[in-house]
């Protein structure tokens, strides 16, 4: 008896186990982070003003998709 789902599909059966996100993430080498400097990246937006347009139109966006 399996854990997940499975389907068959010619002459390879497909099985989709239950696995945990600690275990996704171990597999894909994926760690905590530490330290949340690590993440900054100085430099994205060239300028005060395209990080506002760019900060607008994601607010826009948020407001747009709530419906």
């Amino acid at each position: 008896m399996s854990t997940g789902a499975q389907r068959f599909d010619g002459s390879r059966q497909f099985s989709r186990g239950r696995e945990s996100l600690d275990e996704q993430a171990r597999r894909r080498g994926i760690v905590p982070v530490r330290d949340v400097a690590d993440m900054a990246d100085f430099g994205i937006f060239e300028s005060d003003t395209e990080l506002s347009a760019f900060l607008s139109h994601v607010d826009a966006e948020r407001h747009a998709n709530l419906a």
